[in-house]
């Protein structure tokens, strides 16, 4: 069911990159920019026996690294950084702040991500823990001011476990300066659609194998070719050539 005088109230508090100065905003009137210009909200928090893994992940959408405070948040980053229409991720992008049900509520998103389609925000959480009143309260109002927008707002869990694995063995072929361009094209029009990885391997055999290998799974990462990610990559997986 709804929750009472949310929208109205809703407002965000952003952290300038660097110098950290706060601004304030109503939720719907705060301009994207700003919110895509922001710093974290949060800085790192460390302690002794920490559940949480908190680390920086260099992204290819960003150009730059991005935090991450679980290692669940490190696989919405990956998934965020793959995906050809996010444009633009930032951690913990604001504060937001309601008065809902008689009381204030805070709730700081773990991801601000820009798409083709427009702003998405995103919170990060392990299935197991979202039926918790508190948290599913949290993201019911978090939901109903966001979506008043005309943003959407996604409850990000466990992704399965071979995409996320393939993801990660991708990502490790990311950083575009370190690939010949001129082999990426020559392997982008090898007539390569329908073809197996296999075969993909051995398409251009007058250049270095192991070139050309990383090269192929570069264009599977920036998506100029696709496959399955639902079982581990092999030699058998069949490429789809995106023009």
């Amino acid at each position: 069911m709804p929750v009472k005088n949310v929208i109205g109230s809703a407002t965000v508090q952003t952290r300038s990159a660097g110098k950290g100065e706060v601004e304030e905003f109503g939720f719907c009137e705060a301009p994207v920019g700003r919110l895509l210009d922001a710093g974290p909200w949060r800085t790192f928090r460390w302690h002794l026996g920490q559940k949480h893994y908190s680390g920086s992940y260099w992204s290819a959408t960003e150009h730059g690294h991005v935090i991450y405070e679980s290692r669940l948040e490190l696989a919405r980053l990956l998934y965020a950084d793959f995906d050809a229409d996010v444009l633009r991720i930032i951690a913990q992008p604001f504060l937001m702040t309601a008065h809902v049900d008689g009381a204030v509520r805070r709730h700081i998103p773990d991801f601000l991500l820009l798409t083709g389609s427009g702003p998405v925000v995103v919170d990060v959480k392990p299935a197991r823990r979202l039926s918790h009143p508190d948290v599913a309260f949290s993201f019911r109002w978090s939901r109903e001011v966001i979506e008043s927008r005309g943003w959407d707002y996604q409850v990000w869990s466990e992704p399965p476990a071979a995409e996320l694995e393939n993801l990660r063995f991708l990502a490790g072929y990311r950083r575009g300066w370190l690939f010949d361009p001129m082999l990426l094209e020559a392997l982008g029009q090898a007539g390569l659609d329908g073809a197996t990885l296999s075969e993909a391997f051995a398409a251009a055999p007058n250049c270095d194998a192991l070139l050309v290998r990383s090269s192929v799974f570069h264009l599977l990462w920036t998506g100029r070719f696709l496959t399955e990610l639902d079982s581990p990559l092999s030699g058998d997986h069949v490429l789809r050539s995106v023009q």
